[in-house]
């Protein structure tokens, strides 16, 4: 086994590992997310293991998972071109509030008819439920269109409407893991859940996202001091500053930080919108998301060689398989009825639900209230996680090509 300071040459080969992997695999249908999964089952064998399972490191866990879900759904809001609105976000707006609901209350049904208790099997749903920024790079816009003579419109429909389906959904998952808890800890008000929990704090999230974003961009852009001109001083850093920045002040606020950093990253691209910087801040996070997501994969992949999926039972392996191949993609094909997609774009949109980090972020939030079921919630989440990341990756590359050939 490696000890401690070995492990900085492990972290120094899965860097140069992360480097590489894109390039080596983009002319083929596996994407970088399986190769660093199976690169952690690899040093799972020659690291030592005590440390590596979510259930021994909570608080690491949800912390590392909650960075990098932050850090991507920023990156996501910078490389979105296209201005919000309710009708060219209308397909955007089917998946979050008829086919993620529409989700939580299928898988429910399905953990309740498998025998979970109904708290639990809401947290299943729930903690499954949200699409992932961090994996799903594949299936989603590239980045900020700039420049004088950019046109800023994705005409992409498929790409688009998963990237900011991404972007939302991450914190539209939190109000049903907040229900499933106070299922399970008998003090549901449910007046309380839906004001709160549901309306109150999303919209504090959008509020200070929106607030934050009009503020930074303003002062990015157009101060009177040309010292806060962060644009001519090309400090990529003011991703990071406001990442971190923003997220915390709505946590401290008890708004959603998720949304609020999504939102904000929106409105700065907004601001300026064809000015070049944008580039360059979406380079900046998108390396730090990079860097992320692959200590998480090497984490998970670790983790699983540490024993992670043992108490996995059928009930588990059957909510894991359901999701990815029946309930997603058909209420996400439901969902998007008389949307204007064709038949193909459809299917794609509703099928590449990838699930990942912000998953592993929820159960390591909840699992505190469901100690008795966590090792099996941990291994039917791994299971889940790694599955949606060896099927969608596989899928990406050959779909999104056909598409492309279609248009």
């Amino acid at each position: 086994m490696i000890d401690g300071n070995g492990l900085y040459l492990v972290a120094g080969l899965a860097l140069l590992l992360g480097a590489v992997l894109p390039r080596l695999l983009s002319r083929y249908a596996v994407s970088a997310p399986i190769a660093f999964i199976g690169a952690g089952l690899l040093l799972g064998l020659v690291v030592d293991q005590t440390h590596l399972s979510p259930i021994a490191e909570p608080e690491l866990t949800k912390h590392l998972a909650e960075l990098t879900v932050i850090v991507a759904l920023m990156g996501v809001g910078l490389a979105i071109d296209r201005p919000l609105s309710l009708l060219s976000w209308a397909v955007t707006w089917r998946l979050l509030f008829i086919a993620m609901p529409a989700g939580i209350a299928a898988l429910t049904g399905v953990g309740w008819l498998l025998g979970l208790a109904p708290a639990t099997a809401l947290l299943v749903a729930a903690m499954l439920a949200p699409t992932d920024p961090v994996l799903a790079s594949d299936v989603q816009v590239e980045g900020p269109t700039t420049g004088p003579d950019a046109e800023l419109d994705e005409d992409d429909e498929v790409r688009f409407a998963l990237t900011s389906e991404a972007g939302l959904n991450d914190g539209m998952a939190y109000p049903f893991v907040y229900l499933a808890i106070f299922i399970a800890a008998k003090s549901l008000s449910p007046w309380e859940w839906v004001a709160w929990e549901v309306v109150g704090k999303s919209v504090l999230g959008v509020a200070i996202g929106f607030g934050a974003g009009w503020l930074l961009g303003r002062m990015t852009f157009s101060a009177p001091a040309r010292s806060l001109r962060l644009s001519e001083s090309r400090e990529p850093v003011l991703a990071l500053a406001m990442t971190l920045g923003v997220y915390g002040l709505t946590e401290v606020l008890h708004g959603y930080g998720f949304i609020a950093v999504f939102v904000a990253a929106l409105t700065l691209r907004s601001v300026e919108s064809k000015h070049e910087f944008h580039g360059e801040l979406h380079d900046f996070i998108g390396e730090l998301e990079h860097i992320l997501t692959w200590g998480v994969l090497l984490l998970l992949g670790a983790a699983i060689t540490a024993g992670l999926l043992e108490p996995l039972t059928f009930s588990g392996v059957l909510i894991g398989v359901l999701l990815v191949f029946v309930v997603r993609p058909l209420v996400g094909w439901l969902s998007l009825a008389r949307s204007g997609l064709s038949r193909s774009e459809r299917w794609a949109t509703a099928a590449f639900g990838v699930r990942g980090v912000g998953s592993v972020f929820y159960l390591a939030v909840a699992g505190a209230y469901f100690e008795d079921e966590l090792p099996w919630l941990w291994a039917t989440l791994g299971f889940t996680v790694v599955l949606s990341v060896v099927v969608h990756g596989v899928a990406a590359t050959p779909v999104m090509r056909f598409l492309e050939r279609r248009s």
